[in-house]
């Protein structure tokens, strides 16, 4: 499958692209590179964006996931491997991600994740969902071919 559009082809569009990208690192510090890459791929998932999930899967096992875990990603519910929290952001990822099923996040799923997170936490994590959705949408309404991402390609 060829892309419909390569965004990096165009400087005035890549480098906003790319601006975007580097603004979008949120520190491990405040939420685990780990986790933040779980969220990436299970939306991406939801989304049907094979680049993304592509790219969040190397990405997450070049940050220490276990491939397991990772394998377990879509159906995380009935997953033991995941902690409590880990399933939260999950349950907060898909609630973002699924906003037009219900028009809103839950409240339920709110405070699940605010049980987990702190203030600064639930905010990178809020930007993690909302910036893996622009992501998606560039990739899937332009088609953009998984399976040759190789880890830090678009590393600042």
């Amino acid at each position: 499958m060829d892309a419909r559009l390569d965004f990096m082809a165009h400087q005035s569009v890549s480098k906003q692209i790319m601006r975007v990208a580097g603004a979008s690192h949120v520190p491990d510090s405040v939420l685990p590179t780990t986790l933040q890459e779980l969220v990436r791929l299970r939306a991406s998932q939801i989304n049907g964006c094979g680049f993304c999930i592509d790219m969040h899967l190397k990405e997450a096992l070049h940050a220490g996931e276990d491939q397991h875990r990772l394998n377990l990603v879509a159906g995380w519910r009935e997953a033991t491997c995941f902690t409590d929290a880990e399933k939260a952001a999950l349950e907060l990822t898909e609630a973002g991600t699924r906003i037009t099923d219900r028009g809103h996040v839950p409240e339920d799923v709110w405070l699940n994740a605010s049980k987990h997170f702190d203030e600064e936490q639930l905010a990178a994590l809020v930007f993690v969902i909302a910036m893996i959705q622009f992501y998606n949408r560039l990739n899937v309404i332009t088609q953009q071919p998984a399976g040759n991402y190789e880890v830090g390609q678009y590393a600042g």
